[in-house]
Protein backbone atom coordinates (compact mmCIF):
# COMPACT_ATOMS: atom_id res chain seq x y z
CA UNK A 1 0.00 0.00 0.00
CA UNK A 2 2.34 2.80 1.21
CA UNK A 3 5.91 2.38 0.01
CA UNK A 4 7.52 5.61 1.16
CA UNK A 5 7.05 9.26 2.03
CA UNK A 6 7.89 12.51 0.24
CA UNK A 7 8.86 15.39 2.51
CA UNK A 8 8.90 18.97 1.23
CA UNK A 9 10.97 21.68 2.92
CA UNK A 10 10.28 25.26 1.83
CA UNK A 11 13.29 27.53 1.64
CA UNK A 12 14.24 31.13 0.85
CA UNK A 13 17.37 29.72 -0.86
CA UNK A 14 16.47 26.31 -2.25
CA UNK A 15 19.73 25.80 -4.20
CA UNK A 16 21.86 26.39 -1.09
CA UNK A 17 19.70 24.07 1.02
CA UNK A 18 19.87 21.35 -1.66
CA UNK A 19 23.66 21.66 -1.67
CA UNK A 20 23.61 21.37 2.16
CA UNK A 21 21.61 18.14 2.11
CA UNK A 22 23.80 16.75 -0.68
CA UNK A 23 27.26 17.85 0.46
CA UNK A 24 27.02 18.25 4.24
CA UNK A 25 24.37 15.76 5.34
CA UNK A 26 25.44 13.36 2.55
CA UNK A 27 22.01 12.25 1.35
CA UNK A 28 21.83 10.31 -1.90
CA UNK A 29 19.81 12.06 -4.58
CA UNK A 30 18.50 12.09 -8.13
CA UNK A 31 18.36 15.10 -10.41
CA UNK A 32 14.88 15.19 -11.93
CA UNK A 33 15.79 18.03 -14.28
CA UNK A 34 17.23 21.55 -14.15
CA UNK A 35 19.16 20.84 -10.93
CA UNK A 36 15.97 19.93 -9.04
CA UNK A 37 17.19 17.29 -6.58
CA UNK A 38 15.10 14.73 -4.74
CA UNK A 39 16.91 13.17 -1.79
CA UNK A 40 16.68 9.62 -0.54
CA UNK A 41 16.05 9.16 3.17
CA UNK A 42 16.79 6.27 5.48
CA UNK A 43 13.81 4.42 6.97
CA UNK A 44 11.35 6.90 8.45
CA UNK A 45 8.47 6.98 10.87
CA UNK A 46 5.34 9.10 11.34
CA UNK A 47 3.73 10.12 14.63
CA UNK A 48 0.51 12.03 15.31
CA UNK A 49 0.56 14.53 18.18
CA UNK A 50 -2.41 16.50 19.52
CA UNK A 51 -2.38 20.15 18.58
CA UNK A 52 -4.67 23.16 18.57
CA UNK A 53 -6.14 23.84 15.14
CA UNK A 54 -4.18 21.01 13.53
CA UNK A 55 -2.49 21.39 10.18
CA UNK A 56 1.08 21.99 11.43
CA UNK A 57 3.82 19.56 10.42
CA UNK A 58 7.36 19.13 11.69
CA UNK A 59 10.25 17.26 10.12
CA UNK A 60 13.19 15.89 12.05
CA UNK A 61 16.19 13.95 10.88
CA UNK A 62 17.38 11.23 13.26
CA UNK A 63 20.90 10.10 14.11
CA UNK A 64 22.59 7.60 16.45
CA UNK A 65 24.81 10.16 18.23
CA UNK A 66 23.64 13.78 18.43
CA UNK A 67 26.89 14.89 20.07
CA UNK A 68 28.93 13.61 17.09
CA UNK A 69 26.49 15.30 14.68
CA UNK A 70 26.81 18.70 16.41
CA UNK A 71 30.62 18.37 16.48
CA UNK A 72 30.66 17.59 12.72
CA UNK A 73 28.56 20.70 12.02
CA UNK A 74 30.93 22.87 14.13
CA UNK A 75 33.97 21.68 12.11
CA UNK A 76 32.18 22.90 8.96
CA UNK A 77 31.23 26.22 10.57
CA UNK A 78 27.51 25.43 10.31
CA UNK A 79 25.30 26.95 13.00
CA UNK A 80 23.73 24.35 15.27
CA UNK A 81 21.99 24.63 18.64
CA UNK A 82 23.31 22.81 21.68
CA UNK A 83 21.66 19.40 22.21
CA UNK A 84 18.67 19.43 24.59
CA UNK A 85 17.28 16.30 26.27
CA UNK A 86 13.50 16.25 25.69
CA UNK A 87 12.87 12.86 27.28
CA UNK A 88 11.77 11.23 24.03
CA UNK A 89 15.14 12.17 22.48
CA UNK A 90 18.09 14.54 22.47
CA UNK A 91 17.32 17.37 20.06
CA UNK A 92 19.43 19.93 18.22
CA UNK A 93 18.55 22.28 15.39
CA UNK A 94 20.81 22.98 12.44
CA UNK A 95 20.42 26.26 10.56
CA UNK A 96 20.09 25.71 6.82
CA UNK A 97 21.81 28.09 4.38
CA UNK A 98 18.37 29.36 3.33
CA UNK A 99 17.70 30.51 6.92
CA UNK A 100 15.33 27.73 8.01
CA UNK A 101 15.93 25.42 10.94
CA UNK A 102 15.92 21.63 10.67
CA UNK A 103 15.54 19.49 13.76
CA UNK A 104 17.93 16.57 14.26
CA UNK A 105 17.59 14.22 17.20
CA UNK A 106 18.87 11.05 18.78
CA UNK A 107 15.73 9.07 19.64
CA UNK A 108 15.22 7.54 23.09
CA UNK A 109 11.79 6.14 22.27
CA UNK A 110 11.10 2.69 20.89
CA UNK A 111 11.34 2.57 17.11
CA UNK A 112 9.04 0.58 14.80
CA UNK A 113 10.44 -2.10 12.56
CA UNK A 114 11.29 -0.98 9.07
CA UNK A 115 8.33 -1.67 6.78
CA UNK A 116 9.09 -4.37 4.22
CA UNK A 117 9.58 -3.22 0.66
CA UNK A 118 6.54 -3.87 -1.52
CA UNK A 119 6.73 -6.61 -4.14
CA UNK A 120 8.24 -5.43 -7.38
CA UNK A 121 5.65 -4.45 -9.94
CA UNK A 122 6.61 -5.32 -13.52
CA UNK A 123 7.35 -2.29 -15.65
CA UNK A 124 4.63 -1.33 -18.06
CA UNK A 125 5.30 -1.01 -21.72
CA UNK A 126 5.13 2.42 -23.19
CA UNK A 127 1.80 2.88 -24.98
CA UNK A 128 1.88 2.59 -28.74
CA UNK A 129 1.76 5.81 -30.64
CA UNK A 130 -1.58 6.07 -32.33
CA UNK A 131 -0.81 8.92 -34.67
CA UNK A 132 2.34 10.88 -35.43
CA UNK A 133 2.69 14.21 -33.74
CA UNK A 134 1.99 17.38 -35.69
CA UNK A 135 5.73 18.09 -35.94
CA UNK A 136 6.32 14.63 -37.49
CA UNK A 137 3.58 15.17 -40.05
CA UNK A 138 4.95 18.63 -40.91
CA UNK A 139 8.45 17.18 -41.39
CA UNK A 140 7.08 14.52 -43.75
CA UNK A 141 5.27 17.16 -45.79
CA UNK A 142 8.43 19.28 -45.97
CA UNK A 143 10.40 16.27 -47.22
CA UNK A 144 8.17 16.17 -50.29
CA UNK A 145 5.98 13.49 -51.79
CA UNK A 146 7.15 9.92 -51.74
CA UNK A 147 7.72 8.11 -55.00
CA UNK A 148 4.74 5.98 -55.80
CA UNK A 149 5.47 2.27 -56.20
CA UNK A 150 5.29 1.05 -59.81
CA UNK A 151 1.77 0.15 -60.87
CA UNK A 152 1.09 -3.46 -61.67
CA UNK A 153 -0.80 -4.25 -64.84
CA UNK A 154 -3.99 -6.11 -64.39
CA UNK A 155 -4.30 -9.35 -66.29
CA UNK A 156 -6.70 -9.12 -69.22
CA UNK A 157 -9.90 -11.10 -68.77
CA UNK A 158 -9.93 -14.37 -70.76
CA UNK A 159 -11.48 -13.98 -74.21
CA UNK A 160 -14.31 -16.24 -75.26
CA UNK A 161 -13.59 -18.25 -78.34
CA UNK A 162 -16.12 -18.93 -81.11
CA UNK A 163 -15.91 -22.63 -80.29
CA UNK A 164 -17.26 -22.07 -76.84
CA UNK A 165 -20.34 -20.28 -78.25
CA UNK A 166 -20.98 -23.12 -80.64
CA UNK A 167 -20.59 -25.72 -77.96
CA UNK A 168 -23.19 -23.92 -75.83
CA UNK A 169 -25.61 -23.90 -78.78
CA UNK A 170 -25.03 -27.56 -79.50
CA UNK A 171 -25.64 -28.45 -75.84
CA UNK A 172 -28.96 -26.59 -75.94
CA UNK A 173 -30.04 -28.35 -79.10
CA UNK A 174 -29.09 -31.76 -77.68
CA UNK A 175 -31.19 -31.04 -74.58
CA UNK A 176 -34.21 -30.07 -76.65
CA UNK A 177 -33.86 -33.26 -78.77
CA UNK A 178 -33.72 -35.40 -75.63
CA UNK A 179 -36.78 -33.77 -74.19
CA UNK A 180 -38.69 -34.39 -77.44
CA UNK A 181 -37.67 -38.05 -77.40
CA UNK A 182 -38.66 -38.46 -73.79
CA UNK A 183 -42.05 -36.96 -74.54
CA UNK A 184 -42.54 -39.37 -77.44
CA UNK A 185 -41.53 -42.45 -75.51
CA UNK A 186 -43.83 -41.77 -72.60
CA UNK A 187 -47.38 -42.88 -73.23
CA UNK A 188 -50.03 -40.31 -72.61
CA UNK A 189 -52.38 -40.58 -69.67
CA UNK A 190 -55.27 -41.44 -71.89
CA UNK A 191 -53.40 -44.35 -73.51
CA UNK A 192 -52.37 -45.69 -70.11
CA UNK A 193 -55.97 -45.89 -68.96
CA UNK A 194 -56.96 -48.09 -71.78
Amino acid sequence: MINGAHVILYSANADADRAFLRDVIGLGHVDVGDGWLIFGLPPAEVAIHPGEGGGAQEVYLMCDDIGAFVAAMETRAIACTAPVDRGWGILAEVTLPGGGALGVYQPRHARPAVAPAPAAVPARRAPRRKAPAKADRAAKRAAGPKKAPPKRRKAAPPQKSKKSKKSKKSKKSKKSKKSKKSKKSKPSKASRRR
